[in-house]
């Protein structure tokens, strides 16, 4: 990383103005540099009681999750205890699965990088009991595929919990108290916690939905905690990535960051995936990251391995997309001279697509996708099913052609352009790939 001295007065002020720009109730910032960590706090935590962010502020820390579940699957197949080619089946032998060849098949490696094609967004609500894994992996018994098994990538929370499971037949203890002995204990992180009852010792956030309002439920169920559960300060977040820069934790932190698979839309987040982490490149540097949103709050965690550049910016609502790029641009761009790569926007010139072969119904747990044409143009209406369908607002866009393949839309007030990626497997069947899920057409 570069000598620039930190402006903390500027980094103060300029989180404020820039959490008003986007609308977001509060944020909360910390960044490691000039070897110390620098934390910064704005706004409120819930804009019903006016509580101010402080940088000790818990925020939920969504799917950045992952990453912890990974490691400590990782920091097992260190103790011999498992490989990312072990099938799941045995390290659970009552695991099954819809398919009977995936079940007897699919590795931890493939949970891990999303290519299990297990349709996996069952947000299922098993209780708050120590059995709420258990119970939700005999609840995926009936799971069906998205895709065939290691030929494409969706993103699949339900994969984590399974591999939370894992860890729990491993260790015999709760995901939950196996996280704090494997990773938070040994990094001393006091501030980063998975239960609420846990969270409510500490200043909490809570989310805020699209109309700006407090959510009315704290978060998502127990069970889907090795998926998206922890809660945790910014700094604390800084310090569990800056633990993938040495053997703080792992003695081979590099194994998670080799590239596994290649995404069929590379405009969302990135062009590839890791194990638990997801990987680009920024001015010739190597970035690896994740990012993560509960219902109402947001989080990212961003590494530059070659500068030991570390941020973390955690969020309570309103547009945090458009305010990660505000501030890891100018962040990045300031301590490590390092362009973020740019958002994928239309065209100068149009192109000239036959959209009709794409128009029809999209499918997969969780969310029901209407493609169709008006006036020439894509229409897109995405709607939220299942679990989460009753503080889930349907999404319309209308699409303007990237390429043959490529689409991009911007939701009304966006700053942002949402992109979709129509794609076929090798058996002709037709998906589109959004929010780094596949979608497979049904009719």
């Amino acid at each position: 990383m570069t000598g620039t001295v930190v402006d903390t007065a500027h980094w103060n002020a300029r989180l404020a103005e820039l959490i008003a720009e986007y609308d977001v109730p509060g944020a909360s910032l910390a960044f490691w540099h000039g070897g110390e960590v620098h934390s910064f706090a704005a706004g409120v935590l819930n804009r019903d009681t006016g509580t101010p962010v402080s940088i000790d502020s818990l925020f939920q820390i969504g799917s950045v999750s992952k990453v912890w579940t990974a490691t400590q699957l990782m920091l097992l197949a260190e103790q011999g205890r498992l490989t990312l080619d072990t099938p799941v089946v045995d390290l659970l032998p009552e695991f099954k699965v819809a398919d009977a060849e995936v079940t007897k098949s699919v590795t931890v490696r493939q949970l891990l990088t999303h290519t299990s094609g297990i349709d996996g967004d069952l947000f299922l609500d098993t209780g708050r009991g120590d059995d709420c894994l258990e119970k939700y992996v005999a609840a995926c018994a009936d799971l069906t595929q998205n895709h065939p098994i290691g030929e494409s990538f969706s993103y699949c929370n339900t994969g984590f919990v399974i591999a939370g499971r894992i860890i729990e037949r491993l260790t015999g203890k709760t995901w939950d108290a196996a996280l704090r002995e494997q990773i938070c204990e040994p990094l001393g992180l006091t501030h980063t916690w998975t239960l609420p009852e846990d969270v409510l010792r500490f200043s909490a956030a809570t989310g805020h939905v699209e109309d700006g309002k407090a959510t009315p439920v704290w978060g998502l169920p127990r069970a889907m905690g090795p998926a998206g559960l922890i809660c945790a300060r910014a700094s604390d977040v800084v310090a569990f990535g800056r633990a993938h820069l040495g053997t703080e934790l792992l003695a081979e932190p590099t194994g998670m960051t080799e590239p596994q698979v290649d995404l069929p839309n590379p405009y969302t987040l990135a062009p590839q995936w890791g194990i638990g982490w997801i990987l680009d490149e920024w001015s010739g540097h190597r970035v690896i990251m994740h990012a993560g949103n509960t219902i109402g709050q947001s989080a990212m965690l961003w590494v530059v391995p070659d500068t030991g550049t570390v941020v973390c910016l955690l969020a309570n609502g309103g547009e945090t997309s458009a305010l990660q790029r505000a501030v890891g641009g100018e962040l990045f761009a300031t301590l490590a001279g390092i362009t973020m790569s740019p958002q994928l926007g239309p065209p100068q010139t149009p192109v000239e697509v036959d959209v009709e072969q794409y128009a029809g119904i999209y499918e997969r747990v969780g969310n029901r996708t209407t493609v169709s044409v008006r006036d020439g143009r894509l229409h897109m209406l995405i709607q939220t099913t299942g679990e989460l369908a009753d503080i889930s607002p349907d999404v319309e866009l209308t699409l303007t052609p990237v390429d043959e393949t490529t689409f991009v839309g911007q939701r009304e007030g966006a700053t942002l352009w949402d992109n979709v990626v129509f794609y076929r497997l090798a058996d002709g069947s037709q998906y589109l790939h959004m929010g780094v899920r596949a979608t497979p057409r049904t009719s």
